[in-house]
Formats: structure tokens, C-alpha cells, sequence
């Protein structure tokens, strides 16, 4: 590029001209359109105005200043071009770039997109009636002129599938100044519920029902029915402060001049709404786990070649919308001799008007013990397609491990600590002679003075020998036996099950004192199902409640305790994810404590 073009790029690139207009008009009332530049120009070629009327213009205006600020000197111009133009029909359209000159350059402004409205439709006879007998705006705030809707996106959706609904607040001719705290929310019962962030209240126009109207939304949340049958949403009650004209009587010409404003308090509720929900089909693959929506996977390995003890990793990505915060983590059927962990879960979820959608990430670790060739079969993850209307089973492919043998030919044992945490023996060394244990025996013969001290010291020798060696024999066996007890993975988590129960239930208890309840929940959710899982030798990933419940009933559990853990457990998960108080929270982890203490009674 010349010197010249790039000096031309860097004036234009220093000019601004645009386009500026309301975004939503209605037809027959006049609205302006306004171009603007930050330099002095000339011959403005404006745009044909097709399905618009030119009133008037362009008037055009100037404006210039200048500021000094730590000795710097800064200076603004602008002059605007003002049409006003009025809609003639309703639609959507577009007004194209204008172009102006500046020093001898055609510079271009921006398009403009205006949706416009249709006007309101005439009153009837008794509506003009109504409004005659008005003596004051106070009066128009009626069920016509302020109210608020219930919108819902669906009213017939599947089990699990998401819905949006909306609380937009409509208002005519009327002076809305604010809203109060008194809002009143159901409590969405049978549904799990997903605010949208609201953040600042804008109004814009809408036409319904034939007239037009100022709305704002006052509440977004995206909901996931829990159970079949006809939902229903309670209303909802609003509060809003309406400005209203105080007339007063006319004392003098100058009265008229002046207009007191008082405020008033207006409650507005919105209507329930009731959701058809339809149960999700007959025919569940035998791994699902209530997953609803459109999800892919993609999983990915850390490696298929290692010496035993070195950890080898599956990575398991789902990927998708639907109601991700439920799904399960899917179960690996790893191969014997191999020490598996519990999976690490992270969630990248956002929430937006058509559901929760994001990334599940889900890292499997295990330890292979032994050396050999193994096969990890194919991870399964089952789900409803919302879109397809049937249950779809995404697989991964099968892994062929080769584990060889470890350092100094190690192939494996494992154990566990009285903590249940797991002790490695696989780096023994062979047994080195560090010195030598017998010594050179004395041929000499002893000399005997008489019988009874012969006895004697005889005693006193075995003594010195019989006792190391009694004692010697003793830890052996006590060694031999907790080693053994350790090896038993699944008899110490049954007989630690209690104590880690408390550990985490402690940590439960010091989120509840910080009032921080996403930790809360996930602590008594983690206590709950461990405790159960450690009890009832069963791994996290197999336990659902329905074998928790025919698993305590075979034990010979009551049905009140069975009841009762059934409660906590749905409490624990439902409230993850549903606003909670401060009096609930502590509900739940006195429920979750006597749980456990009356399942210890039970000698499960």
C-alpha cells in the first residue's frame, strides 16, 4: 500500500459516521432518525425511506468542546443530520447506510434494522366509556393496562425435558417507577428448578392482544419436571409502584403550570400454569440413568502400554444440552487385578433459555497390579433423545492393555491401612543376609558343681530364649493377621465406614456454619452414598436406590429406616440444585447423622 493510501486508511479509520433510531416504532406515531459524525462535513446522501414517510428534516445541529486535564488538552466535535419519518405499515425493516464528505472522502454510516409495530386497536364502545370515567391515572392501573404473564416455551414435554418460564410484566398508561421486594415465587414443586441470570430489568415494546405495551421481564428459570401426570406452577405475586398524578383545584392561572406526583403500590399476579408431562417410554437400556437431551461422548486413554503399578487413566467426556447436572457417571468394568479409584468429576455447565448445556469430564484411575494382557471393555452411557423421541446408547471402544512386569521384577500386592487407604508392597527388595545369626558353639565341657544348680541355670537359659521368642511369635501373627484383614479392601471400608462417614459429615457441618451450601450438599450427598456403598459392598457407581432399598430390606432393616434413607437420599440430590434455607440445611444433616447411627444399630 502507498503512502498515500495508508494515510487515506488511517483518516477514515479516525472518522465515525453512523446511523442511530429506536430499534421498535409503531405504526402512525412519529419517531427520529439521527446521523452523526465526529467531523465537519458536507453533501449528506441519505437512503431511500421505503416504507417510511418523511415529516421533516434533516435539521441539522453542531456541538464542540474542549477539556483540559493534567495539562491535556482534548477536544470533541459532532454534527448531527435529524429526520423524523413515521411507519407506514407494520413489519420489519431495514434503512440503509447514508453517506456524507469529509475533506474530500466519502465516508459510509452504519444500516439501521427498525421492527415495527401495529397500531393499537380502537377501543370498544364501553372500553371508551370506562376510560371517560377516569379522574385519574391511578384509576387506569387495571388488569387491562398493568399485569404480568405466566409464558411458559412448552406446555406437553417428556419427563426430564427442559422447559422456560418467564414472568414478563406488561403496562400501558402507566407511570411504572419500580418493583418492590414483595414478590412472592411458587415453589415450582415437582420440578427441578434453574434460574437464569436476570441481571438489570430493560423495557421494550411488544404488541399482544391488539394493543401495544411496555414489558420487561421480571423472572426467568428453566425447569425440569421430576415425575408424569399434569404439573401444576402456582402464581406468582408481584408488587410494583406506580407514579399517579395528584389533581388538585385550580386557585390561581398559575396552578395549571405545576403537577404533584404521589406513589402508589399496585399488587400484580400472575396466573398458575399447568404442564403436561408425558413418562418417558417403556423399553430402557439396562444403563441408563435418566439422562434427557442430545449428548455426545469422546474418550481418550492415557496409555495402552505400562509396567505394573503404573496408573493408566480413561478420560470420558459428555458433551451436550439436556439436564447434564443429573446425569450419572457411568460405570468401568475394569479387569481383574486392577486397583480402580474413585472417578474425578468436573462439570463447564451454563444455564440459557433452552437448558443446561455444556461438558461432564470424567477421569478413571486405576493401578494394574499384575503383569499380562487385558481388554478394559467399552464404557456405555445411555440417554432419552428429547429430539428423536427414543433412548439412544453411545459406547466407547474397547482398550487392549499389555502390562509388564514392574522394576526389580514386581508383580504385584496390594493392602490397605486401618484409614482404608491403599499400602503398596510391590517395591520389596529380596532379603539381603546383613550378618550372620549363629555363632561359634563352645565344645568345652561345662563344669557342673551339683545337681540343683545345674537345674537352675538351665532355667534361666531357656528364660532368655523362650521369652524373644514368645513374643517374636506373637506380633508375627498379629502382622500376619492385619496384613491379611488389609488385603481385604472391602472389609476395611466396612469397618471404616463409620469413621469416614463422620469425616465427612464434619465437613458438612463446617460448610453449614459458613453458610455455603453448594459444599453442604455435595458433603452429605458424598457421606450418604459412601456410607452405603462401604456398608453394603457395593461400588459408588453400581449403588441406585433401588438396590440400596431390596439390599437393606434382605438385612432385615425396617421399612421406616429404609423410608428414611430413601428421604435423604432424594432430599440430598434434589437440593443440590433447588434453593434451600438455612432451617432445611440444617434438617438435612441431622436427618443424614440419625441415619447413620440407626443403620450402625442395625448391624448391617
Amino acid at each position: 500500500m502507498s503512502f498515500i493510501g495508508m494515510a487515506l486508511a488511517s483518516f477514515a479509520d479516525d472518522v465515525v459516521f453512523k446511523a442511530s433510531a429506536p430499534s421498535q416504532v409503531i405504526v402512525g406515531r412519529p419517531f427520529q432518525l439521527t446521523f452523526s459524525v465526529n467531523h465537519s462535513a458536507r453533501d449528506l446522501r441519505a437512503p431511500q425511506f421505503t416504507d417510511f414517510d418523511v415529516l421533516s428534516g434533516p435539521y441539522t445541529s453542531t456541538s464542540s468542546s474542549t477539556s483540559f486535564v493534567n495539562g491535556h488538552r482534548t477536544s470533541t466535535f459532532e454534527q448531527t443530520y435529524t429526520y423524523t419519518l413515521m411507519a407506514q405499515r407494520a413489519g420489519t425493516f431495514t434503512i440503509g447506510p447514508a453517506t456524507i464528505r469529509v475533506d474530500g472522502s466519502d465516508i459510509q454510516s452504519n444500516g439501521v434494522r427498525i421492527q415495527v409495530l401495529p397500531e393499537d386497536q380502537q377501543p370498544t364502545a364501553s372500553g371508551q366509556s370506562a376510560q371517560s370515567t377516569q379522574s385519574s391515572q391511578s384509576s387506569s392501573a387495571n388488569s387491562d393496562n398493568l399485569f404480568v404473564r405466566t409464558i411458559v416455551s412448552k406446555t406437553r414435554v417428556q419427563e426430564q425435558e427442559a422447559l422456560l418460564v418467564t414472568y414478563k410484566l406488561y403496562f400501558a398508561n402507566v407511570d411504572v417507577a419500580q418493583l418492590t421486594n414483595n414478590t412472592k415465587l411458587p415453589e415450582f414443586t415437582g420440578f427441578l428448578k434453574q434460574e437464569l441470570d436476570q441481571g438489570e430489568i430493560q423495557t421494550q415494546l411488544e404488541h399482544y392482544n391488539g394493543r401495544n405495551y411496555q414489558t420487561a421481564v421480571l423472572y426467568r428459570a428453566v425447569l425440569y419436571p421430576q415425575h408424569s401426570g399434569d404439573i401444576t406452577i402456582e402464581p406468582a405475586h408481584f408488587e410494583a409502584i406506580i407514579r399517579v398524578q395528584t389533581r388538585q383545584q385550580v386557585r390561581s392561572v398559575f396552578d395549571s403550570f405545576f403537577e404533584t406526583y404521589t406513589n402508589v403500590t399496585r399488587a400484580v399476579n400472575a396466573p398458575k400454569a399447568t404442564i403436561h408431562v408425558d413418562p418417558l417410554p417403556s423399553g430402557k437400556p439396562a444403563g441408563f440413568s435418566g439422562g434427557v437431551g442430545k449428548f455426545t461422548i469422546a474418550p481418550s486413554i492415557s496409555q495402552t502400554e505400562m509396567q505394573a503399578n503404573d496408573a493408566v487413566t480413561i478420560k470420558l467426556d459428555i458433551s451436550g444440552a439436556g439436564n447434564m447436572k443429573l446425569i450419572k457417571t457411568p460405570a468401568v468394568d475394569w479387569p481383574e487385578g486392577f486397583e480402580p479409584y474413585d472417578p474425578k468429576v468436573t462439570n463447564n455447565f451454563s444455564t440459557t433459555t433452552n437448558g443446561v448445556s455444556g461438558t461432564k469430564s470424567i477421569e478413571y484411575l486405576a493401578i494394574p497390579r499384575n503383569a499380562g494382557d487385558y481388554t478394559i471393555p467399552a464404557i456405555t452411557f445411555s440417554y432419552f433423545d428429547i429430539e428423536e423421541k427414543a433412548y439412544k446408547t453411545l459406547a466407547t471402544p474397547e482398550y487392549a492393555i499389555h502390562v509388564k512386569r514392574g522394576a526389580n521384577g514386581a508383580n504385584g500386592e496390594n493392602g490397605a491401612n486401618s484409614e482404608g487407604q491403599v499400602i503398596s508392597y510391590t517395591h520389596k527388595e529380596d532379603i539381603k543376609q546383613l550378618g550372620t545369626d549363629i555363632r561359634y558353639i563352645n565344645t568345652k565341657p561345662l563344669k557342673i558343681t551339683n545337681h540343683q544348680s545345674q537345674i537352675t541355670n538351665y532355667n534361666h537359659l531357656w528364660l532368655f530364649y523362650a521369652v524373644p521368642l514368645v513374643l517374636a511369635t506373637m506380633i508375627l501373627i498379629f502382622l500376619r493377621k492385619q496384613i491379611k484383614e488389609n488385603a481385604d479392601i472391602t472389609r476395611v471400608k466396612y469397618k471404616q465406614a463409620n469413621k469416614v462417614a463422620k469425616k465427612r459429615l464434619k465437613a458438612a457441618a463446617e460448610a453449614l456454619k459458613a453458610n455455603n451450601k453448594d459444599v453442604f450438599y455435595a458433603a452429605i450427598e458424598q457421606a450418604a452414598w459412601t456410607y452405603l456403598s462401604d456398608r453394603l459392598s457395593i461400588p459408588t457407581a453400581d449403588l441406585n436406590k433401588e438396590n440400596i432399598s431390596s439390599i437393606l430390606a434382605q438385612k432385615g432393616v425396617s421399612e421406616a429406616i429404609i423410608k428414611e434413607v430413601m428421604n435423604v437420599l432424594s432430599t440430598a440430590e434434589f437440593a443440590r440444585y433447588a434453593p434451600a434455607t438455612d432451617h432445611a440445611m440444617d434438617d438435612l444433616y441431622t436427618a443424614t447423622t440419625n441415619l447413620i447411627n440407626n443403620l450402625e444399630d442395625q448391624k448391617i
